[in-house]
């Protein structure tokens, strides 16, 4: 079996290197994935019966990329060090599906980004408006101690729950979309990260591959 020799050897060790570099950013993908998840903020404001569960969507991508990824970085390992043309167009192949995956959860999270606020504003403002019912008015009060804000913008969902707080109090609808772009955006620039290591990945492999290939024709 044919061996790379000169640059070619310095690719192999550079894709090792990226692999290993891919499997600890899967790592910290899924770190990130888990704290959106588990984040206090975020399990008070967006779950309970009734809460919208859209933002989740975009969160199990990224637990599910993360994932993924230590998997393939596992792979890309083994299959640069065996200079296996087979394993390093199967890291290929499964570097262009996570990107695809990417981009696809990408779009949906910036084309849906106003609908995910707008869900998360009419559950806050179908809890607040219902002051008969004490379940409502445990949720109202969790997303005024959360985001450190009250009532809204529109008269008919402001109650007698905002009359002691302070006239410059942030009203909640506006908290709440600055609250989803900030989760968003950390989702946004993870990705976009993410992304510029694949294309890299997916260069080298592609290339030691191609070296691989030339090494064995020529003996």
């Amino acid at each position: 079996m044919g061996k790379v020799q000169g640059g070619m050897k310095c690719v192999k060790y550079l894709l090792f290197a990226f692999n290993f570099i891919f499997w600890l950013s899967g790592l910290l993908v899924l770190a990130v994935g888990l704290w959106l998840r588990f984040d206090p903020e975020t399990v008070e404001l967006l779950t309970g019966d009734g809460a919208p569960y859209t933002f989740f969507i975009a969160v199990y991508i990224l637990l599910g990329a993360g994932g993924l990824m230590m998997i393939v970085g596992f792979f890309g390992c083994f299959g640069a060090v065996r200079e296996s043309q087979c394993l390093l167009a199967s890291f290929f192949a499964c570097l262009l599906i996570i990107f695809g995956a990417e981009i696809t959860a990408g779009v949906f999270g910036f084309l849906n980004k106003e609908q995910i606020a707008e869900e998360v504003q009419k559950f806050y403002s179908s809890s607040v408006s219902d002051t008969s019912n004490p379940n409502g008015t445990a949720i109202a009060l969790i997303y005024h101690k959360t985001l450190n804000c009250c009532g809204s913008s529109t008269p008919e969902v402001t109650n007698m729950l905002c009359v002691d707080v302070p006239e410059d109090t942030q009203d909640c609808l506006t908290a709440i979309t600055d609250f989803v772009n900030e989760k968003l955006h950390i989702i946004g620039y993870v990705g976009i990260g993410i992304a510029g290591v694949m294309i890299l990945g997916m260069i080298f492999s592609m290339v030691l591959c191609c070296a691989i290939r030339n090494s064995r024709e020529v003996i």
